[in-house]
């Protein structure tokens, strides 16, 4: 998929909340967080935890499994035991609808 996909409307995505979505075979994991939406892969990249389960803190996500930490922006892996980053895919709103394009896997 390289185009933008209408994935949800803003009114389903209130400001501390998640949503997952699945485009094609890829779970997505919709998040607003307190800088704005943001759009990452859902499964932790350590073991697999789902992060629909984490918490939101500030710009970051928490796993709930072993409470790694990850950077919406970059999916950059803040905490052990998670190493590798999350896949971040591109955010468009629309109005009020929130589109997604899908990036590269990490």
């Amino acid at each position: 998929m390289t185009d933008y996909v209408k994935v949800a409307r803003r009114a389903e995505l209130k400001p501390g909340t998640m949503k997952c979505v699945t485009l094609g075979r890829r779970r997505v994991l919709l998040v607003h967080a307190e800088d704005g939406i943001h759009a990452v892969d859902e499964l932790c990249t350590h073991e697999d935890a789902s992060l629909a389960l984490g918490c939101i803190q500030g710009d970051r996500i928490k796993c709930p499994l072993h409470g790694s930490r990850f950077d919406l922006r970059t999916g950059e892996a803040l905490d052990e035991p998670a190493e590798v980053p999350l896949a971040v895919h591109e955010v468009k709103l629309e109005g009020d609808d929130i589109f997604v394009r899908l990036g590269r896997t990490q």
